[in-house]
């Protein structure tokens, strides 16, 4: 059965149990798009929202299922709430102004009601703003008690998936440069290794899709010990907002700011996209606590896998680029995410980087 289907069949229960055939059950994109608007309103106005779902209707009594969900739920949404299928077969409650609390309550509400024969549906909890580490917590308790938590992050609903050609493009991209470089990547390692004491890769750990840290690696263009450096440093930062630049950084060694000028540092990052964890375009992956200190809206950049380049940094003069800007950028992409757009991106970085080893 495919998702338009049930999603018909769906709204003919609800509609039927609601006593008027228009009665209105948002479609899976209809309900994602809801998710969006509440979003920009709650980063714009500060306000809370809340979401329910509650377990797939499909995948065993189905009509008895969303016939009970349908005659419980219909009295109690407000004017203001929106009722809709989920892509994985849930029907999703958008609950505007309301804390996990009183997402709770209903959600407590409807299971006391049930009075069918079906088993009761598992409802979630999910509510925005949340916890910005809410994957620590999550783990955490599900190696404790096995259960998820009481109230997720309603922005992971709002995650995009990856679409099928950007990861074709990831890896065979990343998978001919990592052979064809194979050759200079080796010849760099070297010279690291011989120019300056310590490893020949720096790896820090960055904020993913969804925030979820992972490591992202680099040829090391510092002394070894530079992130213990970086808190006396900090005052000669010239970078607003929470990330940190210093133009002539004392850190980088010689050999450092050749690699850093021609972006050759940043070639071990083919690995990370070679892994999944990156892409060949998307927004720059910042480091955790810089992440984690970025606003509400900002927070949206972390909708998609990170990528190795962006519109930023395919950007000529990005050093002069606030913060705010760089984010709208990042934005700019996310909604406009096309192949050509990333391929554009691609020779554009390319381009730049070999202007910069030409010397132009």
């Amino acid at each position: 059965m495919t998702q338009a289907t049930l999603w018909q069949r769906c709204v003919s229960l609800f509609s039927r149990q609601a006593g008027n055939p228009g009665a209105n059950l948002l479609s899976p994109d209809d309900l994602y798009a809801a998710l969006e608007r509440e979003r920009l309103r709650a980063d714009r106005t500060g306000s809370t929202f809340a979401v329910v779902s509650f377990s797939p209707v499909w995948d065993q009594v189905r009509e008895a299922t969303a016939a009970e969900l349908a005659r419980i739920l219909r009295p109690r949404l407000r004017g203001s709430d929106q009722a809709g299928l989920m892509a994985d077969g849930r029907v999703g409650l958008l609950l505007p102004d309301t804390p996990a609390a009183g997402a709770r309550t209903l959600a407590d509400g409807v299971l006391a009601q049930w009075t069918a024969a079906v088993p009761a549906p598992v409802p979630e909890i999910y509510v925005y703003p949340s916890d910005v580490k809410w994957w620590e917590r999550l783990e955490r308790i599900r190696a404790a008690a096995g259960i998820v938590p009481e109230a997720q992050p309603a922005a992971r609903l709002l995650l995009k998936p990856m679409p099928r050609w950007k990861r074709a493009l990831d890896v065979a991209g990343a998978g001919l440069g990592l052979l064809l470089l194979s050759p200079m990547l080796a010849v760099v390692a070297a010279a690291i290794k011989l120019s300056s004491p310590g490893p020949v890769f720096f790896k820090q750990r960055r904020a993913g899709r969804g925030g979820v840290p992972f490591w992202m690696y680099k040829f090391r263009s510092m002394v070894a010990d530079a992130e213990s450096q970086q808190t006396a440093l900090r005052a000669l930062n010239e970078r607003d907002g929470p990330t940190f630049k210093i133009e002539r950084d004392p850190r980088v060694t010689r050999l450092g700011r050749f690699l850093r000028a021609t972006n050759i540092d940043e070639l071990p990052q083919l690995w990370n996209v070679f892994q999944g964890d990156m892409s060949l375009v998307g927004p720059r992956p910042l480091p955790c606590d810089e992440s984690d200190a970025c606003t509400g809206w900002q927070r949206r950049r972390l909708d998609v896998t990170p990528g190795l380049t962006c519109i930023w940094q395919a950007h000529a003069h990005r050093a002069k680029v606030s913060f705010v800007e760089w984010v709208r950028m990042d934005l700019r992409y996310i909604k406009s995410l096309s192949l050509k757009l990333d391929l554009r991106l691609i020779l554009h970085t390319l381009k730049l980087t070999c202007g910069r080893k030409a010397g132009k």
